[in-house]
């Protein structure tokens, strides 16, 4: 019998809700200029459509939320700890498992052991709070990602988060064989619009680690949507396993780093995986230091018990078809109306290029900022820059290095709006776009001591 597919809804069905609250565009226009125009400084219940991050947003599952009660709240050996630690080893394919509080104690535990003092560390694209950990440290960050995975308006490519190793090389001829200390790749690419890295990159960039003696180390926040475009874009892979592709992508890297609060499908938590025993021995003392004990590292048992489970339902082909369809949704909205917008629309977001947006704002009076404050003065949607302010830097004399991309990233949470949501986020951004010779930049009047993390406190005034 002929089989007709009819069943193209979300594969999921919700059942708990949460109110919103709607805002008067004076609200709004209050609420902004108490934040200093910065999309972090809002309060919550003044967002209408919050797609500020899909970090640790996520709308957790039945199984999920009943996982929480069997949390074993234990100091040291919790039944919780070792589900956990089974679920970790199945999907990573590595045999030691360090917990975090977030990503953050992993990413930071991971610096103090691999980013040496005046060594480079080399990736696609560096997130920003490893730039803020190289940057306490002293290591030298440098983002290494293929040339149309630094132009937004590049025709789309299936794999914009792949390392060019020509770049890599020359970073060696140019400072000494041992100039790098480590290769980090960050999969997905967050800083260019959720861009996926190829399984031939990754192995590419393994071999070339191996033959210099690099080690190789995977922040895998977003690891499984990075496997559902390997799946679905590269050859040999379309038959195989979500979590069979997972294991591939880790035997290729020493340690994997992991915000938990993305493809963990968790509000909380962290992970460090290693095959490296004298990094896992490290990285017990960091944990008991800065964490918690080994056995659960800054986590409660409830919060290790809806993680496994998580890890485990964020790897499988019914829900991540849903998650990319989602997201995909939102770009082809956005490029139907002909917003520019970063192509092909990656894993977690849709990425809108703030200089094609506002040709008339220099980079200097933060286009992408103005974006993310139209937006929100518009509809009360809350997205984030990811552009001069959050990735700008300076020089040895304190002058401004302005990065290559100048972005608006509207995060998609996991399970939590409907498409509806999205087509408000649409027409708001249609209408901006309609009349965006109307608007003009913004000055910072306020930054941080650390410019790596300077947006999330920064203060503008509108010019």
């Amino acid at each position: 019998m002929e089989e007709r597919n009819f069943q193209t809804a979300e594969n999921y069905r919700i059942k708990v809700v949460e109110p919103i609250k709607k805002t008067t565009r004076a609200e709004r226009a209050e609420a902004l200029k108490r934040a200093q125009y910065n999309a972090f400084r809002l309060k919550a219940e003044e967002v209408y459509v919050d797609c500020l991050t899909d970090s640790g947003t996520t709308a957790m599952s039945t199984e999920q939320w009943s996982a929480m009660m069997l949390g074993d709240e234990s100091y040291a050996g919790a039944k919780s700890f070792y589900k956990l630690e089974a679920s970790a080893q199945e999907v990573f394919g590595m045999p030691y498992v360090q917990p975090t509080h977030q990503g953050r104690g992993a990413d930071f535990i991971m610096a103090q052991y691999y980013a040496k003092p005046g060594k480079y560390a080399v990736g696609n694209m560096h997130f920003d709070t490893f730039h803020g950990n190289a940057e306490i440290l002293g290591a030298i960050p440098v983002d290494c990602v293929i040339d149309a995975g630094l132009d937004a308006a590049s025709p789309a490519e299936d794999f914009k988060g792949n390392i060019d190793l020509n770049k890599v090389q020359k970073i060696l001829d140019e400072h000494g064989a041992d100039a790098i200390s480590v290769i980090i790749i960050t999969v997905t690419c967050n800083n260019n619009g959720g861009q996926p890295v190829s399984m031939a990159n990754i192995r590419a960039v393994s071999e070339f680690a191996k033959a210099h003696n690099i080690p190789v180390v995977i922040d895998s926040a977003r690891l499984a949507e990075n496997a559902w475009f390997i799946k679905h874009r590269e050859p040999g892979y379309e038959d195989k396993g979500i979590k069979e592709i997972t294991r591939e992508m880790f035997s290729y890297c020493e340690t994997a780093t992991m915000s938990s609060k993305k493809d963990g499908l968790v509000n909380i938590g962290g992970l460090i995986v290693t095959r490296n025993h004298d990094f896992y021995l490290y990285s017990n003392v960091q944990a008991i230091v800065h964490e918690g004990f080994i056995t659960y590292g800054g986590q409660s048992g409830r919060d290790m018990e809806a993680l496994a489970v998580g890890l485990r339902e964020a790897t499988t082909d019914a829900y991540l078809d849903t998650r990319i369809a989602q997201v995909k949704y939102l770009g082809d909205q956005l490029k139907a109306k002909g917003i520019p917008i970063v192509e092909p629309a990656g894993g977690h977001g849709i990425y809108v290029d703030a200089r094609r947006f506002f040709p008339q704002i220099p980079q200097y009076e933060f286009p992408a900022q103005r974006l993310v404050v139209a937006l929100y003065e518009e509809a009360g949607i809350r997205a984030v820059e990811m552009g001069a302010c959050a990735f700008g830097s300076k020089d040895a004399e304190g002058n401004p290095i302005w990065p290559e991309l100048e972005l608006m990233r509207i995060s998609v949470s996991r399970r939590v709006y409907t498409n509806n949501h999205l087509d408000c986020i649409a027409n708001a951004l249609e209408y901006i776009y309609q009349n965006r010779d109307q608007y003009k930049g913004l000055k910072m009047v306020y930054e941080g001591p650390i410019t790596a993390l300077r947006h999330f406190t920064a203060g503008f005034e509108l010019l």
